[in-house]
């Protein structure tokens, strides 16, 4: 029988070790609601950040060493620290989870039938972004969900500029000139600038929301209106990718124009065809 596509989720460590030690609370409900949608039917495969605990190690490593410290020497200390946290994440889930957590990407791993697979860190110059991009990739999933400290990707930094805007949609393109293209222990950016790229040449789906809202992560599971950014592979102009055509909610719009009949059946002819082909080809939200 065929499986169902996974939902790859790209946990991020601030959420599972932030300021004060493990969130707890946070994980509890994290928890009961990976469980419901298990139940539901939906298979996960969870990517653990590092966290606090991450730049800790980091900051230590630098405070005694200093500079002869590498960036390799860096990374490896972060990943090691993912890696204890999916170690965490999978004894909790220890009765649905995959026995082995996934911390190499050189091979697809084969049989994996448990509904959560339990992910970390690889190796020095990437991210557990980067590694969710190779999940969607091996794992034939189309769509990969960014559980951040954010709720949505600004034009610029917020905290820095009262007048940043939110931006709801956007292409690989555009997103790419927010981020760069280069990576370093330690950048903190919505998505990895090297998983960008791989996930636009894959032609992936990144959804990026603020993780510990699950009610809405859980909007997105259902195809409900959610807050957070969508990053696609498609070239779409203004009027074409219209947030409420992408979800499927706005046909035969343009009320307020003054228009022959004709016209207005063909506007609304064509909205019909842009929302069928956005649900058909993005399905961001069908998950």
């Amino acid at each position: 029988m065929e499986k169902k596509e996974p939902i790859i989720l790209s946990l991020g460590g601030s959420l599972i070790v932030p300021d004060g030690g493990i969130n707890t609370e946070f994980l509890k409900k994290f928890n009961e609601f990976i469980r419901k949608h298990v139940a539901a039917g939906k298979r996960f495969f969870i990517v653990c950040g590092g966290g606090k605990i991450a730049r800790h190690y980091r900051d230590a490593g630098k405070a005694v060493v200093g500079k002869e410290l590498t960036a390799d020497d860096l990374d490896w200390l972060a990943i090691h620290a993912t890696r204890m946290n999916a170690h965490l994440l999978r004894t909790i889930f220890r009765d649905i989870a995959h026995r082995k957590i996934i911390d190499s990407y050189d091979k697809k791993y084969e049989n994996l039938t448990e509904p959560v697979i339990i992910a970390a860190g690889w190796k020095p110059g990437w991210s557990t972004d980067y590694d969710a991009v190779l999940l969607g990739r091996d794992y034939s999933a189309k769509t990969i969900v960014n559980l951040s400290n954010i709720d949505m990707v600004y034009d610029k930094d917020p905290a820095k500029h009262k007048d940043a805007t939110p931006i709801e949609k956007t292409s690989w393109e555009y997103f790419r000139g927010l981020v760069g293209d280069e990576w370093s222990p330690g950048l903190n950016t919505p998505f990895d600038p090297v998983a960008s790229k791989l996930a636009q040449k894959l032609g992936l789906t990144v959804i990026i929301l603020k993780g510990d809202n699950l009610d809405n992560l859980g909007k997105a599971f259902v195809g409900k209106k959610f807050v957070g950014t969508v990053i696609t592979p498609l070239q779409l102009d203004a009027s074409f990718y219209d947030r409420e055509y992408f979800e499927g909610g706005k046909i035969g719009g343009y009320k307020g124009y003054t228009t022959s009949l004709a016209v207005q059946i063909l506007r609304i002819l064509r909205d019909i065809f842009r929302a069928l082909k956005i649900k058909i080809f993005l399905r961001p939200k069908s998950l």
